[in-house]
């Protein structure tokens, strides 16, 4: 309306020539006008809210599948705003961050919080706030604490009407507290697991030795010295290194003696579907992402596509949002205690990630004095270690003081007393900088590939593959992080803290490898061993396994004049790369058992597709977990089995189709025997399951491969409130090894919640997921209702003109000061 008046003003000033001339863009300048203030959606409601802390009105449009468009006149009311709405959909899920970031669960679960509160504390960033908050936007500081701000202001709202709290905070008799700027810095939640890797093959190479661990682990891109460092003692090695800080990074999980009496279950312990595994256990806190040039589109313009695979949980991890302002407009899915977006577009460009998995943490292990155990061998003298004393408020009983200590290297996460060892962590991000993905802000505002390579450069941690596509129709890859450079060791198993194994500082950003307008049309990620031939820097030995690279690959590689149609068809396959490769083995092979003999020919007439409804794909996923078993059974006694969970999928597929000694004197003759005896005891499995009814062996089945969308308090509140928070179960297809990760457990944990399809030409033609839905509270109907889109493949628009979004507009939200 103010463009209307503004036109019939200026209208009226001109003389008549002027105006005549002026006419026919005059009616088009109303035309404009209406077309782009155009009436809202019909059902749209509207309200209006008084918000102290904003210097200016601001306007919240949420759509029918509850994206916030958040619309400012200035910097300062867009970050409050976005901080203000994350609360308001996301109150009880902040509330859960802030004391987990902070230590203070044990506040309100007692006793077996403890060990996280302690490890929250060890891990904290300890530097200097201002500097730390400005690396990752020059307006950093006033950003970070405008959002803070945000969140404040809605937590005092459910002071005045506690009806805006949500049912978890009466569930557990608590109320929202205050948020500061330290704990949007917060490290914990981001995806660093090389310690864990590093104590894993600690323990592997102790009681397996090296060349089983050699065997049955998949390195890239060459194999690493698994030589034990000088001074280092792996018989003595403590298993429980690691307790604090696995205790700080471990999802939160509530009790029925957490909740009210009247919210608990009517027994004690509640059954849970079977989630143990019918398949290779490996990671999938993986991801996809892709970019293809205009050469290679229907449209001839590039399109983006992403999607992280994180924990599946209910609220989502991930949360679209919008918003503008002036300098910003941009769209696309964050985390709820972040401002900016991480993963979308904005008008010149979009952009996506997958994680990078470089090796930033090593554990330093320290001989203590005997008489000051506070005291740590360096370099050849006694050093001490700086002490803090903290105290942690606990749930029914008095408050607990710690001691949190630290080295040169970094926290001290135990202690030895009898054989007088110290162990530490060394991590890069625990310097400033490494944030989890706060310098996307800076990415938020890049207008081209100069630009983002530029706000890459500041994004610390977690390493990331991160993709790019513009409007002046260039595409691009940069990888993103911090690897220490270590001139005399690989970082692969703990070294001695004495001084012998120092970084001799961190790779430059110029250093990380990247592509710009690759020959091919495009270029994918998916967490694979992707370095350039012969790059010269070591900046991991463990990758994800190859298959869902190569099958990207292979599916962009055979489609030309490619349409968003096509993106989420990929997004969603579910061809198994390794069934391609296993299931032809078994073609010259037959049973004397009539059901085996069944289940052989159900395979060998399968598309290798895991589609939820294939009884082939429930035979395979079943077969397949059996030859991991057996492989890992005959290199690994019993006794050291625990350390060998992740076994090496390539290793036994290369031992499979090229079989040698290990399957006996003769060697094929060996290995079909091997194929055949597993694949009959993965058939009495799914008779012992299932029944021999072979029709009700469909693989995406309750108790097979399923999902069962779980809230942190659901398994600690009756049936009735447990069906108000969890969503599911729902059938699912794939597995660890497909495209669209579903991972290999038979109820999924991880994968891609949140994708987005970015399309250059038209960003009003972008798709995405999420699931369950866009809300927190278990009463919004947005809590659950992108839960079935998602679970059948589908998306829903994400309208980036004001335009699209005032037509499916369903709440209008103004906040004023």
């Amino acid at each position: 309306m103010r463009r209307l008046l503004y036109l019939i003003h200026s209208c009226l000033a001109l003389n008549r020539h002027q105006r005549s001339r002026f006419s026919a863009l005059f009616v088009l300048g109303i035309l404009t006008c209406v077309i782009r203030e155009a009436p809202l959606f019909a059902n749209t409601e509207a309200s209006t809210l008084r918000v102290a802390g904003l210097t200016d009105t601001v306007e919240i449009f949420v759509d029918q599948w509850g994206m916030p468009h958040i619309y400012a006149k200035n910097q300062h009311d867009l970050f409050f705003a976005q901080g203000y709405n994350a609360a308001r959909d996301r109150l009880f899920q902040l509330e859960i961050w802030r004391r987990r970031v902070t230590g203070t669960m044990a506040e309100i679960q007692g006793p077996k919080a403890l060990d996280r509160d302690i490890g929250a504390r060890l891990l904290r960033f300890r530097g200097d706030l201002t500097k730390e908050m400005t690396h990752y936007h020059p307006e950093g500081p006033a950003i970070i604490r405008a959002f803070v701000e945000g969140i404040n202001a809605y937590i005092k709202d459910t002071e005045q009407r506690s009806e805006l709290l949500p049912i978890e905070f009466r569930l557990l008799e608590i109320k929202p507290q205050p948020w500061t700027p330290d704990i949007v810095i917060s490290r914990i939640g981001g995806l660093f697991m090389n310690i864990e890797d590093e104590v894993r093959m600690a323990q592997r190479v102790r009681s397996a030795g090296v060349e089983k661990t050699l065997a049955l682990v998949d390195f890239a891109p060459t194999n690493p010295d698994l030589t034990v460092a000088l001074g280092i003692d792996l018989t003595t090695f403590p298993n429980t290194v690691l307790k604090f800080y696995t205790a700080a990074r471990a999802a939160v999980q509530f009790s029925p003696e957490d909740v009210i009496a009247e919210a608990r279950p009517e027994n004690a312990t509640i059954a849970q579907l079977d989630a143990s595994s019918f398949q290779p256990q490996q990671s999938a806190e993986g991801s996809n992402n892709w970019v293809i040039s205009g050469t290679r589109t229907l449209t001839r313009h590039p399109m983006m596509a992403n999607d992280p695979h994180r924990a599946i949980t209910a609220p989502s991890l991930r949360y679209w949002v919008h918003l503008v302002a002036p300098g910003w407009n941009v769209i696309g899915g964050g985390e709820p205690h972040l401002p900016g977006v991480s993963i979308g577009h904005n008008q010149y460009g979009a952009w996506g990630l997958t994680i990078f998995p470089t090796d930033s943490e090593d554990l330093y292990v320290y001989n203590t004095n005997p008489d000051q155990p506070d005291q740590y061998r360096y370099k050849n003298a006694w050093e001490g270690m700086k002490v803090y004393q903290e105290s942690i408020r606990v749930k029914g009983q008095d408050p607990v003081t710690v001691e949190l200590k630290y080295t040169r290297h970094g926290p001290v996460l135990m202690e030895d007393s009898t054989a007088h060892k110290a162990y530490a962590l060394r991590a890069t991000w625990l310097d400033v900088g490494a944030a989890p993905y706060l310098a996307s802000l800076r990415m938020d505002q890049a207008k081209n590939w100069e630009e983002f390579r530029a706000a890459c450069a500041y994004s610390n941690a977690p390493s990331e593959n991160m993709v790019w596509a513009d409007v002046k129709g260039n595409i691009g890859w940069q990888s993103t992080g911090t690897v220490p450079r270590r001139p005399n060791w690989n970082g692969i198993l703990p070294v001695p803290g004495d001084g012998r194994f120092e970084w001799a500082g961190t790779l430059a950003s110029k250093e990380f490898p990247f592509v710009f307008n690759p020959s091919e049309g495009f270029w994918a990620t998916a967490n694979a061993e992707n370095l350039p031939p012969g790059y010269p820097h070591i900046v991991s030995f463990l990758w994800e396994p190859p298959y869902r690279l190569a099958r990207i690959r292979e599916l962009l590689n055979a489609r030309m004049g490619t349409t968003p149609v096509d993106m989420m068809r990929w997004q969603q396959d579910e061809l198994s790369i390794p069934a391609r490769t296993l299931v032809p083995l078994l073609h010259e092979l037959r049973s004397e058992n009539a059901v085996v003999q069944t289940a052989l020919e159900k395979l060998r007439s399968w598309d290798y597709v895991l589609a939820k409804d294939s009884i082939a794909a429930g035979i395979y996923a079943a077969w397949q977990q059996r030859l991991w078993e057996n492989y890992r059974d005959r290199y690994v006694p019993a006794s050291v089995r625990q350390y060998f969970t992740k076994i090496a999928p390539q290793r036994l597929i290369n031992s499979l189709t090229t079989p040698d000694t290990f399957y006996g004197p003769q060697p094929v003759t060996g290995r079909d025997e091997f194929l055949l005896q597993s694949l009959e005891q993965a058939v009495q499995s799914l008779i012992e399951q299932f029944g021999p009814d072979m029709s009700k062996w469909n693989y995406g089945k309750a108790g097979y491969h399923h999902i069962t969308i779980r809230h942190m308090l659901g398994d600690a509140v009756n049936a009735q409130q447990r069906a108000q928070l969890n969503v599911g179960p729902l059938p699912r297809g794939g597995d660890g090894f497909t495209v669209n990760n579903t991972d290999n457990n038979a109820e999924q944990k991880s994968g891609a919640s949140f994708r987005i399809i970015a399309d250059v030409a038209d960003w009003d033609r972008s798709l995405g997921t999420n699931t369950p839905g866009q809300a927190g509270n278990p009463a919004d109907p947005h809590y659950r209702d992108l839960a079935n889109l998602w679970a059948a493949g589908k998306y829903f628009p994400v309208f980036y003109s004001r335009e699209k979004v005032l037509t499916v507009a369903e709440k209008k939200i103004v906040l004023q000061p």
